[in-house]
């Protein structure tokens, strides 16, 4: 499969693109970013060409891996699905209901494949167990709490990110935590019933009401110091307690299962379980938070 690569920050450099150029069944035909310099950089990097032009690419190309702010990705991701291009987006796949939308809708309207890019659904030994508790019946609260010092003292190459910056911890890790809960214990079906409260910095606190009454928790923080960072995630129901073991593999092994669950989902026809479609219903939960937060 002929893939382009979007992006040129962190993510781009440090996953996608290395994942990208080691697979075996993927070419990687080029790269584009916002930053032409930047780009011709990776470019040269992962042994590819740089496109001034993302049009150009996508005529290039039968997929595109994206990596860029969900705002950027969301309307590059409809071009790309219009252009006929199989999609590996990034989460959250946009902010707003509305944009999350509109790639949904231009995906059906192609036809092509997508997978959206949830770390720990495509991690070991994470995706198992998440795997194995989906078939769990009997489940009553859950929670999922992702902290994180990349604003509280962290050198971290995601600090001066603008995006994460003005939209903190909910919409950046908060995918995260919802792509651990929802497969476990079901849809949150009544966004009105989604509850959220401010922590210190960008911490936020999120309660959900599942489809089939269980509840759960998420604690969202860049802020903590790096001494309290830490994932954590755990069920409660008639079988007891299950928690949610490290992850204990690099991104870059996951992105390439994703790389390799595109290329079934393209293949067969088959939605993959984080496709667009769950994408926006992580988006639209969010949002529900966001709101919640409002005075």
């Amino acid at each position: 499969m002929k893939y382009g690569l979007l992006g040129t920050g962190p993510w781009a450099l440090n996953t996608h693109g290395p994942a990208l150029a080691a697979h075996k069944d993927v070419e990687l035909t080029g790269v584009w970013g916002r930053r032409s310099e930047a780009a011709r950089e990776l470019a040269g990097e992962l042994g590819t060409r740089a496109y001034d032009d993302v049009d150009a690419l996508l005529t290039d190309c039968d997929a595109v891996a994206v990596a860029l702010p969900p705002d950027v990705q969301a309307p590059l991701a409809v071009r790309a699905a219009e252009a006929g291009c199989h999609l590996l987006l990034d989460k959250p796949v946009a902010t707003t209901p509305e944009s999350a939308r509109q790639v949904t809708e231009a995906v059906d309207a192609a036809g092509v494949a997508s997978v959206v890019f949830f770390t720990l659904r495509f991690s070991e030994p994470t995706a198992t167990w998440i795997g194995e508790q989906a078939a769990v019946e009997g489940w009553l609260t859950g929670r999922a709490d992702w902290l994180s010092p990349v604003f509280g003292g962290a050198d971290s190459p995601y600090t001066a990110s603008p995006w994460r910056k003005e939209k903190g911890a909910l919409w950046d890790v908060g995918p995260h935590a919802l792509s651990v809960l929802l497969p476990v214990l079901g849809d949150v079906t009544d966004l009105g019933s989604v509850r959220a409260g401010r922590g210190v910095g960008d911490t936020v606190h999120m309660i959900l009401r599942h489809a089939d009454g269980a509840s759960s928790t998420c604690t969202l923080s860049h802020s903590v110091p790096p001494a309290a960072a830490g994932v954590t995630a755990e069920v409660r129901g008639a079988a007891g307690a299950a928690a949610l073991p490290p992850r204990e593999e690099p991104p870059v092994d996951a992105f390439a299962r994703a790389v390799d669950a595109l290329a079934e989902s393209a293949r067969t026809g088959q939605a993959h379980a984080c496709d667009v479609r769950f994408a926006q219903r992580v988006t639209e939960i969010l949002s529900s938070a966001e709101a919640a937060l409002q005075p």
